[in-house]
C-alpha cells in the first residue's frame, strides 16, 4: 500500500501550499497568498506584496520593531520586512518542514525560524517578546479564540497584531439550517471551520476578552475574494495536476464568497492594552 501513503503525504505537504509558480512567481523565496488585487495590479506577486502592505501599515510596522511573522510560508514576507521595512529583529513561525529548511538556506540573517503551529507559541523558546505579531492569510484555519490566547504569550504590553479572518455577514443568520451546512461542507474543503467563524460584533467582543483595544476591521472581500478568482480566470490553462486542480477549486471557492455575500474577507487590527 505504498502508493496509498505517498497519496496521502502528498496531500498532507499541499494542505496550505500554493504552486507559486502556477500563478506567476518563481522567486526563491515566493509568496503564497491570495493576494489584493486593484486595478493597477499586474502580476501575482506584486497582489501578494499589496496584501502584507495593508497589513503593515495597519500595525504602523516600523524598522525599530521586533516582530513575528506567523505562517510564514515559502518566505516572501519575511524579504519585505527585511528589504522594504528595515526591520533588523524578525523571528518566524511555519508548520511545513520543507518551507522552514528553504527559508533557513535562503535567509540566513533572520533572527530565527521555527517549525511550529502557531497556536503552540507557548511551546517554542523565542528569544524575545514582540511588539508586532502578524499572520498574513492563514489565521481562520484556526479557532480565533485558540489563535488569540497563542498570541497573547509572546506579545508586548501595548503590542500590535495584525491578521486575515473571514468574518459572518449580517445575512448570515438568516439562512436556513440547511444552507448552512451547504456552506460547512464547502468552506470544510479550504480546511475552514463555519463554527469557528463569528460575525463582527462577536469579533470585536472575542478581540476584547483577549484585552485587545483600538480594533479595526477592513473588508477586503472585493480586492482579494474577487481579485484573486478574476486573476486565476485570466490565465492560459496551460497546468495540470494536482496543484492545478487545487488552485481552480480555490479560485471557485472565492468567486462563490464574494458573489453570495455572506462570508467577508477581512484585515483585522489591534492593539495590546498596556496592564
Amino acid at each position: 500500500m505504498k502508493w496509498l501513503q505517498a497519496i496521502r503525504q502528498h496531500f498532507i505537504q499541499h494542505k496550505y501550499a500554493i504552486n507559486a509558480k502556477q500563478l506567476g512567481d518563481d522567486a526563491a523565496l515566493a509568496w503564497s497568498n491570495l493576494g489584493y488585487w486593484d486595478d493597477a495590479t499586474s502580476s501575482y506577486p506584486q497582489a501578494c506584496r499589496q496584501l502584507a502592505d495593508q497589513l503593515a501599515q495597519a500595525v504602523h510596522l516600523s524598522s525599530a520593531d521586533k516582530l513575528l511573522d506567523l505562517g510564514c510560508g515559502q518566505g516572501a514576507s519575511l524579504a519585505l520586512w527585511q528589504q522594504q521595512y528595515q526591520l533588523k529583529y524578525i523571528e518566524a513561525v511555519e508548520l511545513q518542514s520543507h518551507c522552514v529548511i528553504h527559508i533557513q538556506k535562503h535567509l540566513p540573517q533572520l533572527t530565527a525560524i521555527h517549525q511550529q503551529s502557531f497556536l503552540n507559541l507557548k511551546q517554542i523558546q523565542f528569544k524575545a517578546t514582540f511588539d508586532v505579531v502578524l499572520c498574513i492569510d492563514a489565521a481562520y484555519h484556526s479557532n480565533l479564540n485558540s489563535f488569540l490566547a497563542s498570541v497573547c504569550t509572546v506579545l508586548n504590553a501595548k503590542g500590535r497584531l495584525g491578521f486575515h479572518s473571514l468574518m459572518l455577514s449580517e445575512e448570515w443568520s438568516a439562512l436556513t439550517t440547511l444552507q448552512k451546512q451547504k456552506y460547512k461542507w464547502l468552506l470544510k474543503s479550504a480546511d475552514v471551520n463555519v463554527d469557528y467563524l463569528m460575525n463582527e460584533s462577536m469579533l470585536m467582543q472575542t478581540l476584547q476578552h483577549y484585552d485587545f483595544s483600538e480594533i479595526e476591521v477592513v473588508d477586503l472581500s472585493q480586492a482579494v475574494l474577487s481579485g484573486f478568482s478574476h486573476y486565476i480566470q485570466q490565465l492560459p490553462a496551460a497546468h495540470f495536476g494536482l496543484d492545478a486542480v487545487k488552485i481552480q477549486l480555490t479560485a471557485k471557492l472565492c468567486h462563490k464568497l464574494y458573489a453570495d455575500g455572506l462570508v467577508q474577507y477581512v484585515q483585522i487590527s489591534a492593539k495590546k492594552n498596556a496592564p
